[in-house]
């Protein structure tokens, strides 16, 4: 912003208080003397205030914290990760608490949202916009990227048409909705083996995404922080989906196929992402599948080197306030 130097330009990091993974960007950041403004959009309004101004000139205003004030118009970039769900003021209930709860997810939410002249990591409405699994399939397609058969049905007889053509197939969630088992623990619905005789008519009672099986060797995970491409393969997985037991895996980086590279490249331009996390995998004939894309997906979950580089990779964008395509 005129008058203030980039240098003296926080980094905003909107996540939860134990996120181990924003963390790892930190310490980075720090490392680099770039300075820091780590918050949670839920602590609003118990614990944190906002005064946001808007006119002819622009958005300008504060988000205050009980350690920090953020100048709104002077924050060079936003690492957007995992914020806690949004919750009302203490001492609200019923319809109250809803209204209020809305009023700062849009108010708030709104404001973080809006900043002028930030790099967003990723923007929070691009997130949002990436994380539809239809939406995906689609544009993974016209980027370039192998596409198993897909079909979405809530007819049977559809299905049963699409096994006998396409078989083996998977089933997928088309969103990973929270669900509590009668021991009252939450459930994880994996992707997983679909046999012709498990059909019946509770496919009708929602649409269901069921998919052509890649007959893999391995699963690959490119990580894409801008131009930078950090790929791994990943080896050992007992099931369809390598995130089932991370203890079993093995981890080799690899250089990413031109061809998948430039694929990544038209799908970030697409959604307008800066960093995503590409599930791929590798059958025993060399070609590479599309599975998924995280908008905002995890990776402290590798040692290090992968690690710091995916870290560094970060930082130094966030760093630079800016990237180029």
């Amino acid at each position: 912003m005129p008058g203030v130097s980039l240098a003296a330009r926080p980094v905003l990091v909107v996540t939860h208080l134990d996120d181990v993974t924003a963390d790892l960007v930190v310490a980075q950041l720090h490392d680099r003397a770039v300075p820091v403004v780590r918050l949670d959009p839920a602590d609003c309004p118990d614990e944190m205030g906002m005064d946001a101004y808007l006119d002819g000139s622009g958005l300008t205003g504060t988000v205050t914290t009980s350690s920090r004030e953020l100048r709104l118009d002077q924050v060079r970039a936003v690492y957007w990760r995992r914020p806690s769900p949004w919750r009302a003021a203490a001492g609200l209930e019923g319809e109250s608490a809803e209204w209020a709860l809305e009023q700062t997810r849009w108010g708030l939410g709104g404001v973080l949202a809006s900043l002028p002249g930030a790099l967003y990591v990723n923007h929070p409405w691009r997130i949002r916009d990436a994380e539809a699994k239809v939406a995906q399939l689609a544009t993974a397609g016209a980027c370039g990227f192998n596409v198993p058969a897909t079909v979405i049905t809530t007819d049977p007889a559809v299905a049963a048409k699409f096994i006998a053509r396409h078989g083996p197939i998977v089933y997928k969630p088309l969103w990973n909705t929270p669900w509590t088992g009668p021991d009252g623990r939450a459930r994880t619905v994996w992707v997983r083996h679909v046999e012709p005789g498990e059909l019946d008519d509770t496919i009708g009672t929602c649409p269901h995404l069921l998919q052509a099986a890649v007959d893999k060797v391995a699963d690959l995970r490119i990580t894409a922080v801008g131009r930078q491409l950090i790929a791994v393969r990943i080896d050992g997985a007992a099931g369809l989906d390598w995130r089932e037991n991370y203890d079993q895996l093995r981890y080799t980086q690899i250089d990413t196929p031109p061809q998948i590279a430039a694929a990544i490249s038209a799908y970030l331009e697409r959604f307008g992402l800066t960093y995503a996390a590409f599930d791929l995998g590798l059958d025993r004939h060399g070609a590479v599948w599309w599975y998924e894309a995280n908008a905002n997906g995890q990776w402290a979950f590798y040692d290090d080197p992968i690690n710091d580089q995916i870290a560094q990779a970060l930082a130094a964008v966030l760093e630079k306030g800016t990237i180029s395509r």
